[in-house]
């Protein structure tokens, strides 16, 4: 292995439960009432993909501009008041992995300017060799895209590549990728699918470390 690729929402941050709570008081302002249980839905998809689960779901008049609108209204006093929180283990492997001499890059189907702003906020940032986010791909996970141009981004055949990641999605599109992947579950367990060619799951990112300095 010469490289390893994170996912953000779920694997490194404690994101996806924010977000649950942004889309559970964007649906009631809209009138659906709670609609938290689309997060689940859309793990580990772009923009696009989301907006498109969204009308699926609520018609195609469904109004995505309200959606996002109120989404942002929630996160941001959310976040006014509130640091990102970092998933236990990740500041220990990070500095494993980057000491050890491997390529890191991220690869979040979130768009690049939150992705940064996480990354800052929580200060690992600069152990990252490369960012791709869902708004620099045309298709999102469960489509390898994302992590093809990130191991292109980085100068690594995929196959020498592995994967972190929390969610179905994310999982095929590694393995689509050609890539090793490593499961930590956060909102979604495995299922039969992914349980073939996942290694893992892990408790925690700590748990990776470990199991990685045994030699795995």
């Amino acid at each position: 292995m010469k490289a390893f690729i994170f996912d953000m929402d779920g694997l490194m941050f404690d994101t996806e439960r924010v977000f649950i709570g942004a889309w559970d008081y964007a649906g009631e302002k809209m009138g659906f009432g709670k609609a938290g249980y689309m997060c689940l839905r859309t793990l580990g998809m772009n923009t696009p993909a989301c907006e498109q689960a969204w009308r699926d779901e609520f018609g195609p008049d469904v109004d995505i501009r309200a959606l996002w609108d109120y989404s942002r209204e929630y996160l941001e006093d959310y976040y006014a008041r509130n640091r990102v929180a970092v998933k236990p283990g990740l500041y220990e492997l990070l500095a494993y992995l980057k000491e050890s001499g491997y390529k890191l890059a991220v690869a979040s189907s979130t768009k690049r300017a939150k992705v940064e702003s996480h990354l800052a906020s929580a200060d690992v940032r600069h152990y990252f060799d490369a960012v791709i986010a869902g708004d620099m791909v045309e298709k999102s996970k469960p489509e390898p895209d994302i992590y093809l141009r990130a191991a292109a981004t980085l100068g690594v055949d995929p196959a020498d590549c592995t994967a972190l990641e929390d969610s179905r999605n994310g999982l095929l599109s590694a393995h689509a990728a050609g890539m090793r992947a490593i499961m930590v579950p956060d909102l979604w367990q495995p299922d039969d699918t992914v349980k073939q060619f996942i290694l893992g799951p892990f408790d925690d990112l700590l748990a990776v470390r470990d199991w990685l300095i045994a030699g795995q």
